[in-house]
């Protein structure tokens, strides 16, 4: 993922949260909220309950690499911020990507093709 396309602040953390929409699956959170910008924004969190820090990293590479191959396809102008949960552990990049794709359509995030 590009450093132009991700979330780093705590406070844009929050915002996303506060104001976006959220729709949630036993692995990830997927909250979306529109913003201004002409770039996809993407935030990705895995906090204390999934596990140590070794597997909290994990879990965010496992997220970083089921996103990339969807940035393309999400409507510019999004924030979208992906919160892992302790049984995104057992869940392969592959798989996780159909889940955060299903996420998408849901949250009307993809563009139609």
């Amino acid at each position: 993922m590009k450093r132009a396309n991700r979330i780093r602040k705590s406070k844009d953390f929050q915002r996303i949260r506060r104001e976006g929409k959220s729709i949630s699956r036993a692995q990830v959170v997927y909250i979306s909220h529109s913003n201004d910008h002409e770039s996809v924004q993407i935030g990705i969190s895995a906090g204390r309950s999934v596990g140590n820090a070794v597997k909290r990293n994990r879990a965010k590479r496992i997220l970083r690499a089921a996103m990339n191959p969807l940035i393309d396809k999400v409507k510019p102008g999004r924030e979208i911020v992906l919160i892992a949960r302790k049984p995104i552990l057992k869940e392969t990049s592959t798989s996780l990507q159909e889940i955060i794709e299903r996420l998408a359509q849901e949250s009307s995030d993809l563009i139609k093709q």
